[in-house]
Formats: C-alpha cells, sequence, structure tokens
C-alpha cells in the first residue's frame, strides 16, 4: 500500500472514531437528561401521592412508574456517558449488553404477552379491580380511569359490573351510589350537561337492559380494540421504545469495534519501535567502540 493510500485510511480511521465518539455521547447524554426529567417528575409525584397514600394500588401508581422508569434510564445513560468520554472498554460493553438485555426483555415481554393473550387481559382486569376498589381513595387512578372510560366510552375493566367491588358501589352500600357507576360510565347525552347519579342502580341490570344508559363493554377490551384499529399508531409507539435502544446497542458495537482497532493499531505501533529500537542497538554500539581508538 502506499504512503499515501496508509494515511488516507489512516485519516479516515480517525474521522469515523471522533463521529463515533460525539454522536455516542450525545445519544448517553440526552438520554441521561431525560432520565433525570422523568425521576425530577416521579418523585415530585410520589410526594403529592403520598398524601393521599393507597398501599393497595400502589402498582398502578403512575409515579412510581416515573420512578423506577428514571431510574433505570439515569444510571444506564450515565453509563454511557461516562464509558463514551473515557473509551472505556469494560464500561461500553456493559452499557451495550444492558441494553441488549432491556431490549430483549420488551421483545419477550411483548411476544409472551400476545401468545397468552387471555391471561395477560385476566391480569390486567385483577389489577384495574384492585384500582376499582380504592377508587375515590386513589387521585391518579381515579383520574386515569374516568378519563380512559370517557375516551374510549367503556366501563370498568371487564365490564361495567366490576364497580361492585368499590364498598361504595356494591348493591350492599347504604349510600346513594349502592349499585351504581361513575358519570364518566354514562353514555354522553346531546346536550353535554353532566348528570352525576346517571349510573344510579345500573350493576344488578342486564348489559341490554341498560346499554342505552351507560357504556356495558369492559376497558380492557376497548382499549385492545382501539389499538388493533389503529395499528399504526401502535407502531408508531413500538418503533419510539424499541428504535432508540436498537440505535444504542448498534452505536456502542460499532463504537467498541474502532477503540479496539486503535488499540491494535497502538500496540503494533508500539511493538515495531521496539524492534527498530532494539536492530539498531548493536550499530550504535559497534559505531562507539570505532570511535574510541583513532585511525
Amino acid at each position: 500500500m502506499a504512503a499515501g493510500d496508509a494515511e488516507q485510511v489512516r485519516y479516515c480511521g480517525r474521522l469515523s472514531y471522533l463521529c463515533l465518539k460525539l454522536t455516542l455521547i450525545t445519544y448517553s447524554t440526552t438520554f441521561w437528561v431525560i432520565g433525570a426529567l422523568v425521576l425530577a417528575v416521579g418523585i415530585y409525584a410520589e410526594v403529592e401521592r403520598q398524601k393521599y397514600k393507597t398501599l393497595e394500588s400502589a402498582f398502578l401508581a403512575p409515579a412510581i412508574i416515573l420512578i423506577l422508569l428514571g431510574i433505570i434510564m439515569f444510571l444506564v445513560s450515565f453509563v454511557g456517558v461516562l464509558a463514551s468520554l473515557r473509551d472505556n472498554l469494560c464500561l461500553l460493553q456493559a452499557f451495550m449488553y444492558i441494553l441488549g438485555i432491556c431490549l430483549l426483555i420488551e421483545l419477550t415481554g411483548g411476544v409472551v404477552a400476545l401468545i397468552f393473550r387471555n391471561q395477560t387481559i385476566n391480569f390486567l382486569n385483577d389489577n384495574i379491580r384492585r384500582g376499582i376498589e380504592n377508587y375515590y381513595d386513589d387521585l391518579d387512578f381515579k383520574n386515569i380511569m374516568d378519563s380512559v372510560q370517557k375516551q374510549f366510552k367503556c366501563c370498568g375493566g371487564e365490564d361495567y359490573k366490576d364497580w361492585s367491588q368499590n364498598v361504595y358501589h356494591n348493591c350492599a352500600a347504604p349510600g346513594p351510589l349502592a349499585c351504581g357507576v361513575p358519570y364518566t360510565c354514562c353514555v354522553t347525552n346531546k346536550t353535554g350537561i353532566i348528570n352525576t347519579m346517571c349510573g344510579y342502580k345500573t350493576i344488578d341490570k342486564e348489559r341490554l337492559s341498560v346499554q342505552h344508559v351507560i357504556y356495558v363493554r369492559g376497558c380492557t377490551n376497548a382499549v385492545l380494540i382501539w389499538f388493533l384499529d389503529n395499528y399504526s399508531i401502535m407502531a408508531g409507539v413500538l418503533l419510539g421504545i424499541l428504535l432508540p435502544q436498537f440505535l444504542g446497542v448498534l452505536l456502542s458495537l460499532l463504537y467498541i469495534t474502532r477503540v479496539e482497532d486503535i488499540i491494535a493499531e497502538h500496540k503494533l505501533s508500539e511493538r515495531l519501535f521496539e524492534e527498530v529500537q532494539q536492530s539498531s542497538a548493536p550499530e550504535f554500539a559497534g559505531a562507539g567502540c570505532c570511535m574510541c581508538y583513532p585511525g
């Protein structure tokens, strides 16, 4: 290979190294900042939630989910930032493997959820019923449930009878809410006037007799059907979750390969330099001996 070609290869190698380094630093720093923001929002929401704390529905608390997500994003991204700044192969490999494992877990979880669809739906319905039990105590769940019921025109998890799990809506309750459902389950009237007692005495009735008054289908199936009908949105959400992680794994792999090449090149240069020094040592020694004697 000509000297000019070798120099061009070295220049391209340095340029690719710098581009990959800057890209990985930008990628890691971006998600590090996002992780910190998510964690801060989660902590703030949890502090506010403690005022109306309900341990039974902690599984569904958005604040806890945000805190866990923020911690994971913050720590993993911090490893990526540190690894890309220091060119530490161990940290780079750890960052790549962690991202890869998270990606595999998410893909595996999605496939398992699809294969065991009925069990997944039952799991969701059971947790919604747990939330319904504390509907008036947990404002986070109440706001989410009200919003979902209005948006997707549904009621409860499996169906409207799930509201019998709540002590105020149970048919054995003494209050005015007994055997009824929240007004967010009611079919919206044309006038737009909200009647908070529109779901009065509907739980103990058959579906056909109340379907003109309240939404009788469950929210779990309603949300699933909406996602299936809007598959482009579902595909966009999946890409938004999985694609950044895949890019992180790919960037890490390319950067690790480039750093290993540079290390190998550096070791080769050191070895060649040592060989040159060793081969030059006898010549200098001989020259020094001759110089001691005139003529």
